[in-house]
């Protein structure tokens, strides 16, 4: 068959795509005053820790209510955590939990598919049609600051599929954004930026990756006026992922000379599997996202701690860690006597959280602790199976962004959303949008 004048070179494309999967997707950052930024009084971040399939949360009836209740007993700053939580006794002062929150667009939907807009709010009823991600819109903000915009973490990486994808992060247009799992490969990328190579070389490679990525750019703008619609709608979305490339090589480029903060990685486990260690795997992954921020890489991260629907690593972690059945099967088992081994996986995961908690309480920067100065949302978009309204969730942190904790408060439904928490958020980052996805307002709250 002969080449027609507009067929791309195979080789130049897969050069564009091998730059697109060398460097992270990010979303469009504004670079225009990069040079002369005003720093803020003090670094703000946001940080999103999730787990799927929702908690145990048995009857009152039940013989298992009183220790095996994800929610707390009794409201307000007395409260008494159940066995569920136990872990996080100690961090009372530090941490909101949150009841009756949930995304109006997602409670009548296939409760594993309301992971995907989790941090979206998107209407994903009928025609799959997601937007944009809270942690994005910050990201687009608070990245004029740090050399990243945002990590977006989990524990399988990519993107999944819809209704069951393996990331929280979603671009403007609604597109998922790859995650990263690889705990070497992610502490090489954004804690090494130099990769042991003299600043010339590396200089040199970002010229080389620019060539690269403006020529694939050249000759997809040439093709898109002989495709069909459909092809150029998948053009589009290409493009726009080689021009998200191209301005983190700007960004690269302008960071080059700009020392990383000193830091102590002799710590870091880079070398655990999840399938055979996943505390472990989940406290490095936890580490690395301490690490960002105390070297100030980037002041927005997002973990997606296991997929939904029994996929990927995380629906073993209870029965390598615990010895009990897959979590998507708990979930679905809650005979007598499930409702305690629900429990169990639900403290093991709040274990994991006050570990958190604690590194980020005890690692300090010139403004205190980290954990002071970062919003911490730790939580699922189920409440049990399938069930997509009153989200688990613990609001953590900020304490010096006027954040008051110590109580557990339960919003009703019909007046309050989860989206009004994200806008909340938001506002306290300095980030003065008017509304966020479905919200209908801030979050009626002295919380935050």
């Amino acid at each position: 068959m002969s080449k027609k004048s507009w067929h791309l070179d195979r080789r130049t494309f897969l050069k564009g795509l091998g730059v697109t999967c060398m460097l992270p997707y990010f979303e469009a950052m504004s670079m225009t005053n990069f040079s002369n930024l005003s720093e803020p009084a003090a670094t703000k971040r946001l940080c999103f820790l999730y787990f799927p399939n929702g908690v145990g949360l048995p009857p009152v009836d039940s013989e298992y209510y009183s220790n095996w209740h994800w929610f707390p007993i009794g409201e307000g700053k007395n409260y008494k955590l159940t066995k569920s939580l136990s872990h996080l006794e100690r961090h009372r002062n530090d941490i909101s939990i949150i009841g009756g929150l949930s995304h109006p667009n997602s409670r009548s939907v296939l409760g594993h598919m309301a992971g995907d807009s989790f941090l979206t709010g998107g209407d994903l009823r009928g025609l799959y049609k997601n937007s944009i991600s809270v942690d994005q819109v910050a990201a687009d903000k608070l990245s004029q600051y740090t050399r990243f915009p945002y990590l977006s973490l989990s524990t399988d990486g990519g993107v999944g599929y819809k209704s069951r994808t393996s990331t929280l992060s979603f671009n403007s247009s609604g597109k998922p954004i790859p995650s990263e799992h690889r705990l070497r490969d992610i502490f090489e990328r954004y804690f090494s930026p130099n990769g042991g190579s003299s600043t010339n070389d590396r200089k040199k490679s970002l010229k080389q990756g620019k060539k690269i990525v403006d020529l694939v750019l050249e000759d997809s703008k040439s093709l898109k006026n002989k495709l069909g619609s459909n092809d150029q709608s998948k053009l589009d979305e290409y493009m726009t992922s080689l021009n998200q490339v191209e301005m983190q090589l700007v960004r690269n480029e302008k960071w080059l000379d700009i020392p990383m903060k000193e830091f102590d990685a002799s710590l870091l486990n880079l070398d655990v599997d999840p399938t055979s260690a996943p505390q472990d795997y989940v406290r490095s992954m936890m580490d690395l996202i301490v690490l960002g921020f105390q070297t100030d890489c980037t002041r927005v991260i997002n973990y997606m701690m296991a997929r939904e629907d029994g996929m990927g690593f995380g629906d073993n972690f209870p029965k390598i860690a615990l010895g009990l059945a897959g979590h998507h099967t708990i979930s679905h088992d809650v005979t007598t006597g499930h409702w305690e081994e629900w429990g169990r996986l639900d403290r093991w995961y709040s274990k994991q959280f006050s570990y958190f908690l604690d590194k980020m309480k005890n690692t300090k920067d010139i403004n205190g602790s980290l954990l002071d100065n970062t919003l911490v949302l730790y939580g699922s978009a189920c409440s049990t199976t399938h069930n997509a309204r009153n989200y688990p969730l613990i609001l953590a942190g900020g304490s010096k962004l006027g954040l008051n904790h110590g109580a557990y408060t339960i919003f009703d439904e019909k007046h309050e959303r989860l989206s009004n928490l994200y806008l909340s958020m938001l506002h306290k980052l300095d980030i003065e949008q008017e509304s966020f996805s479905d919200s209908t307002g801030k979050l009626h709250t002295n919380i935050i």
